[in-house]
């Protein structure tokens, strides 16, 4: 796939290297854009139609007849004058009655009261839709009717490298820790405050980066993750102390903190709606991360001395997460997500964006900049080219100064309010960042130093097919059918099990029941590799719903503040892990498993899932929804 990415259409791009500032260009929008009155033979639905009729199961449905009602409703209200406005070619109620029912969708008329459906404002009836959540949802319109193609499944890669960056570091770091132990002299206890370097470095990262990305642009937060992430990656394996290895390690973990926050946001913004699933599929790419660690590890750390093996490990995993960067920068174009550039008031460069992913899918767009102001303006007519109508107004560019004092202030209390604006929405933030706080301790509390509690079993041997390398590897390749199955089970309609909710909530139970039976029996190398198991499986449905999950309940001006602070808790949590682990652990004596911070994990786990029932009660559900 990543082959063709560099014969990909050259226009709109960003200049060479995917990370510069400047507009988009278009040379020709004469192949992409097509008019409003066509629009209906290049919608979603018209393709949905059409594979149901070539499978030979079309059917006259309940939905087409609603909209055949809706359309009729708006034809009802409208004025001549309005009615004038609705199609260039048909400029009268007659020609519009003419219209079939996909026919009229595709109407400014039909549009606008599409744009507006929900309750605006603040949730509760008052207030009205803004400028912006009008366009963002016609954004959505087009963005669906263009469909998953091969841009979205190029993204789909690139950002799949976040998050098995994450979880290479995560995992990688875990694993040097009894080398670090060995060389240093420090013991296992006091080693375990490596990890709290790494989680002060990513509680930095995702609060930075998440907010940021909101503020400078998701395109830019996308390329500099990685490349911070690898090159301190790369210069920890010359470390020549323990306080350096920290040191370097709390730097990459600035990098590596971005990442999830800032490429599930940017690939969300990418996606149709009917394909939103797929943000929980990029959770597929934590255990592999996991997974290549694990074996890269078991290469170097294993069969190396002590004070050589995890500097090849650093370096080597440091080097593909240049690689991975090398990749992003210089061989994909990445646009910047529209609907950042929407909220930012580059209103033409946003649908640029949309007429760039229609050419690299291979299919056509009716958005044009004229339509988002004829939709969101009842006032604006759409323009002709004998119209003496003037253009609409653009934002003007801010200064130097005024963009530093934005960056600032972006960082205060301010840029949150709007997430407690009202009741519900109040309550949904307390248990998501309640959710993503006790799994933040309760996670690293087992997966950090499993390594550790593996190598306590009395059973345990030499040999690498009994080594702690073994289970790990095993138990990183069951967590990715984990991942898969939560790409199915957040679409599915079952209740109490499907759905994003629903999957999360029995999944976290799982988890804690996983903890609690290895804390209780995982006394032999084989039940520990059963419950390991069990858990990796569990926790990776886990946070593939919750990463996909969290960004769609957040509109786009404030998602990147709504998941970024998760993000930051879940690091803040992650950071008390090792204090945790470390006053609770012992040095390793034989037969111990670690039972004290293994049952507090547990207990954590278990009030995630109180709060994500809490979720479950408020009627917090993103499944089928628009995001706006």
């Amino acid at each position: 796939m990543l082959r063709t990415i560099s014969t990909l259409w050259k226009s709109p791009q960003p200049p060479r290297g995917g990370g510069g500032g400047g507009g988009y260009v278009m040379r020709s929008v004469a192949d992409v854009v097509i008019p409003l009155e066509e629009a209906h033979l290049h919608s979603h639905s018209y393709r949905s139609r059409l594979g149901s009729a070539l499978d030979g199961t079309a059917e006259e449905d309940d939905a087409q007849k609603d909209d055949d009602d809706d359309d009729e409703e708006d034809l009802e209200g409208n004025d001549h004058e309005h009615t004038g406005m609705l199609l260039r070619t048909s400029p009268s109620s007659e020609g519009l009655l003419g219209m079939t029912a996909a026919e009229r969708e595709y109407t400014v008329g039909s549009l606008r009261k599409e744009v507006r459906r929900g309750v605006p404002g603040d949730g509760r009836g008052r207030g009205r839709w803004t400028d912006y959540e009008m366009k963002s949802r016609l954004v959505n319109k087009a963005i669906q009717d263009i469909g998953m193609g091969r841009y979205n499944w190029q993204l789909f890669v690139l950002c799949g490298f976040g998050w098995f960056a994450d979880n290479l570091w995560m995992q990688g770091v875990s694993l040097t820790l009894p080398s670090l132990s060995a060389e240093f002299g420090i013991s296992e206890k006091s080693v375990r405050y490596t990890t709290s370097s790494l989680y002060i470095g990513l509680c930095f990262g995702s609060f930075f980066w998440g907010i940021g990305s909101d503020i400078i642009g998701r395109r830019i937060a996308f390329n500099a993750t990685l490349l911070i992430t690898s090159i301190f990656g790369i210069a920890s394996a010359w470390a020549s102390t323990w306080p350096v290895v920290c040191l370097m390690y709390a730097a990459l973990g600035f990098g590596v903190g971005g990442n999830l926050p800032v490429d599930g946001a940017l690939f969300l913004e990418f996606l149709p709606d009917a394909s939103s699933s797929l943000l929980t599929l990029l959770s597929v790419w934590w255990p592999i991360g996991q997974l290549f660690s694990s074996i890269v590890a078991w290469f170097f750390i294993a069969h190396w001395p002590a004070d050589e093996g995890w500097r090849y490990f650093v370096f080597t995993i440091g080097i593909i997460t240049f690689a991975m960067f090398l990749t992003r920068f210089f061989i994909f174009d990445l646009f910047e997500s529209p609907k950042y550039l929407l909220s930012q008031g580059r209103q033409a460069e946003a649908v640029a964006v949309v007429h760039g992913i229609a050419f690299r899918n291979g299919r056509k767009t009716w958005l044009t900049e004229d339509i988002l102001d004829a939709v969101a303006n009842d006032n604006h007519i759409l323009s002709n080219p004998d119209d003496s109508i003037p253009p609409p107004s653009r934002t003007t560019r801010l200064s130097t100064l005024t963009i530093i004092k934005s960056h600032l202030t972006a960082f205060s209390t301010t840029r949150l309010k709007p997430l407690f604006s009202h009741r519900k929405l109040t309550l949904t933030t307390i248990l998501i960042w309640t959710t993503w706080a006790t799994i933040g301790m309760g996670y690293p509390l087992f997966n950090a130093f499993l390594p550790q509690y593996l190598s306590h079993s009395p059973s345990q041997s030499a040999s690498p097919s009994s080594s702690p390398y073994t289970t790990l590897v095993i138990t990183s390749l069951v967590g990715i059918p984990g991942s898969l199955l939560a790409y199915f089970l957040v679409d599915f309609p079952l209740p109490y099990l499907g759905g994003r909710n629903g999957a999360l909530a029995t999944s976290t139970l799982v988890s804690a029941l996983g903890l609690f039976a290895f804390a209780k029996w995982g006394t032999t190398p084989f039940l520990q590799l059963v419950f390991s198991c069990l858990e990796a499986f569990s926790q990776n449905i886990m946070y593939g719903v919750l990463y996909a999950f969290t960004p769609e309940i957040f509109s786009a001006p404030v998602r990147g503040a709504g998941t970024g602070v998760a993000s930051f808790l879940n690091r803040i949590a992650g950071l008390l892990a090792p204090v945790v682990a470390a006053r609770m652990g012992d040095d390793g004596g034989e037969g111990s498993n670690g039972n004290g911070p293994v049952l507090v994990a547990g207990g954590l786990i278990l009030a995630a899932f109180g709060a994500e029932v809490g979720l479950g009660v408020l009627g917090v559900e993103s499944r089928g929804g628009q995001r706006l």
